[in-house]
């Protein structure tokens, strides 16, 4: 069975982490333990996504390209780091059970608009043009074989009761 590209894969999981976003924001203000709840799912989520790129991904792509230093994946890093900076001053609002994170969202969201547009574009497209099917087989079974706690985890501890 012929596997789906990266770019469907990874596209995909785009748009689900966007939808539980939307979700957080329609219902922080109504029903907040469900906005918690999406939160978490988002958040867990997008660091399963970075973990998967920059553990997976970005390693192949650096080897079969010898694209590392100045290339697509460093800037890749870089903007995960800012990410992973926003997304832990929303999370700090979540767990002040505080619903004024309209400024720490916008921030947020800027940075994974373009960040997600830059990816779908150019780099999957450019991993998918550098893989054979073998290659992709493996970087899917590679993303099912990453414990959970490499994303569940944030700052050394664990995010069950966050």
């Amino acid at each position: 069975m012929q596997q789906p590209s990266i770019s469907a894969v990874f596209e995909e999981d785009h748009d689900r982490l966007d939808a539980l976003f939307g979700t957080f924001q329609a219902e922080k203000r109504r029903d907040f333990t469900k906005a918690k709840a999406a939160f978490k799912e988002f958040k867990v989520g997008l660091q399963r996504h970075i973990v998967w790129e920059e553990e997976i991904l970005f390693p192949l792509w650096e080897q079969k390209t010898g694209m590392v230093e100045g290339g697509p994946t460093a800037v890749m890093r870089m903007e995960h780091q800012q990410i992973h900076e926003c997304l832990e001053a929303v999370h700090k609002k979540v767990q002040d059970l505080n619903p004024n994170s309209d400024g720490e969202e916008r921030d947020l969201l800027r940075l994974l608009e373009a960040h997600n547009l830059k990816e779908e574009r150019v780099l999957y497209p450019g991993i998918d043009q550098v893989l054979d099917q073998t290659e992709r087989n493996k970087v899917f079974a590679d993303m099912k074989d990453i414990p959970e706690e490499r994303y569940q985890s944030c700052c050394g501890r664990q995010e069950a009761n966050s």
